[in-house]
């Protein structure tokens, strides 16, 4: 019998809780959840999403998206535009999250450096293809 300590699940949710709780420590300092922080980094390398394609990228459904963004845009990180046709909401940067740009992605690939930096080039790589297979 496998032990549950063995079994997949219990292993990704426990590096989850682990990487999560690190990001978070640090998206804290910008007011902000560590999934607003993955919604920033969306949007600092494609400004202008609908919100529908920013929820298909970072995969969100449309009602847990809603209330990020309603978040976000209430603390000043985002802007909310109805595009011509009223269904579809367009996402823009606030100055606010402009002048943070390069602090803010620094910190995160920082970050990913300290968690990875326990593995090799070759394990790394593997890990994160192998993390990216899994979710198919």
């Amino acid at each position: 019998m496998i032990s549950y300590q063995d079994a997949i699940l219990f292993i990704l949710s426990k590096a989850n809780q682990s990487v999560y709780g690190i990001f978070k420590s640090r998206t804290q300092l910008y007011g902000l959840t560590p999934i607003q922080g993955l919604v920033l980094h969306a949007l600092y390398e494609e400004e202008g999403l609908s919100a529908g394609e920013l929820g298909r990228r970072l995969s969100l459904d449309s009602a847990t998206l809603s209330g990020i963004l309603d978040r976000m845009a209430e603390s000043g990180w985002i802007i909310k535009n109805v595009k011509d046709d009223r269904r579809v909401l367009n996402i823009r940067l606030t100055d606010k999250a402009r002048a943070c740009r390069d602090k803010f992605v620094n910190d995160t690939e920082e970050l990913n450096k300290e968690i990875l930096s326990r593995y090799s080039v070759e394990e790394r790589l593997l890990l994160i293809r192998m993390l990216k297979d899994l979710r198919r």
